[in-house]
Parts: C-alpha cells; structure tokens; sequence
C-alpha cells in the first residue's frame, strides 16, 4: 500500500510474549541471534538493566539498547542518538 520493499524482520517464533526468569525480555535472545555478530539498535519502550547486560555478555558488536517513552514515541533527540550510534561503527565492524 505504500510502497515500501520488503523488509527485514525478526521472527520471534517460540520466544514471542513469553517471561523470562532471570528479567531478560523476551525479545533479547531472539534480537541477538537475528543480529548474528553484527552491530544493531534495538528501540522499545521495554528494554531494561537486565537486557542491557545479556546484550553485553552475549554480542560483540557494537549494540545500542535506546528506550523510548511510549508516549512520545521517535523524537529528534531519539533519531540524533541513532544517528550518533551509527556512525560511530567502524566500517571493519560490520554493517548495522
């Protein structure tokens, strides 16, 4: 409808709305696999200490949890955060 190409996305599968006990989200794990080593942004209004802590124990890359007020929604501070966090990847890191 509006022409847009395909685009990527992660599939949840089983992980989709399910708890974890340790606090985790349940969207980290699959957001880690689908990122494969490579650099990636996740925005949520849902992220906490506990995904920023298994983002850093489980991804080598470069990785920008950014919470966002549910709200508010995307507001320009949130795109120059974005903005700053990619383009400070080195380009031998991979492609966000």
């Amino acid at each position: 409808m509006l022409g847009l190409p395909e685009l990527p996305f992660v599939d949840f599968g089983n992980a989709l709305l399910n708890e974890r006990p340790d606090g985790v989200h349940w969207k980290s794990e699959p957001l880690v696999e689908y990122a494969n080593g490579r650099p990636f942004a996740w925005v949520d209004d849902e992220q906490g200490d506990a995904d920023q802590a298994h983002v850093a124990a489980g991804h080598r890359a470069p990785a920008l949890l950014h919470h966002v007020n549910l709200r508010n929604g995307l507001r320009n501070g949130d795109f120059a955060t974005l903005a700053a966090f990619a383009a400070s990847i080195e380009p031998s890191s991979g492609t966000p």
